[in-house]
């Protein structure tokens, strides 16, 4: 957590020579959460961008997995969410979906920004489906990541540059493929075992790999087979094979 210290958005502008200062920290503040499982990353980000009165940005909460998101979320109401793709609970998919309300707030609407190591079409395009306003891969720097908090706030759309382009021909162009409203009917959680069954895995692997329990995967196993109408895990692979998710 940052220092609760009051900003209120007016302090002096930094000096010039500070490189986090970026072009929104003067007179400028956004109130953000941090959502990632990882909290060495937190930690880092929070060192990073954090430092209110050069960068504007006050960190009001971190959370680890999607309860933890949506609670802190929920409470705190920032202006951005800074959300990792692949959390504990359902990935960052459900934390928009069950954030869903507080998005289309016409006079408060937290906006979220995905900060994610993967740069998988299925996870920027589902969570830009899912309502975020950008997508950003963790390469980005402290300057440019100040930056995009601010715009996410104006309600502008932020990608990082290699991802601009394949997020505007996977939404624009004719060969683009139609929503698979099979797959939209899994949860993120779900899709990640899918994939590994279908490389695979066995249960105590995916539970390993996962950090989640045997009796866990089985029941993530019994729900997709259940939501796509599949007998067992052959049928499964072949579904994903056909799809492209292996």
């Amino acid at each position: 957590m940052s220092d609760p210290t009051e900003t209120n958005g007016t302090t002096g502008a930094a000096p010039a020579a500070d490189p986090a200062h970026g072009e929104g920290g003067a007179g400028r503040h956004a109130r953000v959460v941090l959502v990632d499982d990882h909290r060495m990353f937190r930690t880092g980000v929070q060192a990073e961008i954090g430092r209110t009165e050069e960068t504007g940005v006050e960190v009001v909460g971190e959370a680890a997995d999607v309860d933890q998101a949506v609670t802190v979320i929920t409470a705190t109401r920032p202006e951005v969410v800074l959300l990792d793709v692949h959390l504990p609970g359902g990935g960052g998919v459900e934390v928009l979906r069950r954030c869903a309300p507080l998005m289309s707030d016409p006079e408060r609407p937290v906006r979220f920004l995905a900060l994610s190591v993967s740069d998988a079409a299925e996870d920027v395009i589902g969570v830009i489906r899912g309502g975020a306003r950008g997508y950003v891969t963790k390469t980005i720097t402290g300057t440019d990541l100040v930056d995009s908090v601010f715009r996410v706030q104006d309600g502008d759309a932020v990608f990082s540059p290699r991802l601009a382009g394949f997020v505007l021909d996977a939404f624009a162009s004719t060969d683009a493929p139609p929503v698979d409203e099979d797959l939209d009917r899994l949860t993120q959680r779900e899709r990640e075992v899918l994939r590994l069954i279908a490389r695979g895995y066995a249960y105590k692997e995916i539970a390993k790999q996962l950090f989640i329990s045997v009796k866990t995967v089985e029941s993530h196993v019994s729900a997709v087979l259940r939501k796509l109408q599949l007998s067992n895990r052959h049928e499964l692979t072949r579904w994903a094979t056909a799809r492209r998710l292996v």
